[in-house]
């Protein structure tokens, strides 16, 4: 199967896989790109059963899929079928983009450029020479830390409540660091000491209505304080980070942002992400 060939509709046909998966804003974003780009592609939402990850991919390629977004809770999943993994997927150890080509599958991460992309693009905040604090040393992450260093930052720090995790997480991407000419530390959530330019809540706590433990000193009139979970209202993180004046943003864009690349991977053409996002954005009334 060629990774260029069109469904019998004429039509290259893609689709997001998880369980749940009705809430997923994927289709319509990938529709609007489409539409932008003039590629001819229909893209779909995927319920896959809890035991049926293999079975389901295996059913969507042999109906002429080309290409899957992965998420909860297949991302590990994704990762182990790939036969071939890009260094970023390989680095985040979870996978949220498949391509299915003539030698076989294909897995990327995108979440980590996704990030990076929404925070010196659209939000302006350019990250190299930056201090970095990540809150969190779960898959989110860990899937962030190769693309943050490679834009060059002075330190990045993780945080976490499980002082093991963080320990576990500079230690794999230690050659990373120095290569990229940065410092990377972690640990307890009393590492973190002084102001940082950039503060990225990468735990899920804002779904539970709960702020993670860190030092507030690391907030200021010039930290973006960015939390990777959205909503209709600013997150639980994003109101407690501005009492003390921190600038802040949700994941609404990296979630646009990481589609963008899965786009471009899978048709080698890059779609403009700022109208997509302000469609998001007006629809959550914000």
């Amino acid at each position: 199967m060629s990774d260029r060939s069109v469904s019998p509709a004429g039509l290259a046909r893609y689709a997001v896989i998880g369980n749940p998966i009705a809430h997923s804003k994927s289709p319509l974003i990938h529709a609007r790109f489409a539409e932008q780009t003039g590629e001819p592609i229909v893209y779909e939402r995927l319920l896959a059963p809890l035991d049926g990850f293999d079975t389901s991919v295996a059913a969507f390629i042999a109906a002429g899929g080309q290409g899957l977004n992965v998420t909860v809770p297949f991302k590990l999943d994704a990762h182990r079928m790939a036969h071939q993994l890009t260094p970023r997927a390989a680095a985040a150890g979870a996978v949220n983009t498949l391509k299915f080509t003539d030698t076989g599958i294909w897995a990327d991460n995108t979440d980590g450029v996704g990030l990076v992309r929404d925070i010196q693009q659209n939000l302006g905040v350019a990250l190299a020479g930056r201090r970095v604090l990540i809150l969190g040393a779960g898959g989110a992450a860990r899937g962030t830390i190769l693309p943050l260093l490679e834009c060059g930052l002075d330190q990045l720090t993780i945080v976490n409540r499980s002082v093991a995790r963080a320990h576990e997480l500079v230690d794999l991407f230690s050659r990373a660091a120095t290569d990229a000419g940065g410092v990377l530390t972690g640990g307890a959530p009393d590492v973190a000491r002084g102001r940082f330019d950039v503060v990225i809540n990468a735990t899920s706590g804002s779904l539970d209505g709960q702020v993670p433990v860190f030092d507030t000193a690391a907030l200021g009139p010039d930290t973006l304080a960015y939390d990777m979970m959205y909503g209709a209202q600013p997150t639980v993180f994003m109101t407690h980070a501005q009492q003390f004046g921190a600038r802040t943003a949700d994941g609404l864009g990296m979630l646009v942002e990481q589609a963008a690349e899965s786009f471009w991977i899978w048709r080698g053409v890059r779609p403009h992400s700022a109208p997509v996002l302000a469609e998001l954005r007006a629809a959550l009334g914000r």
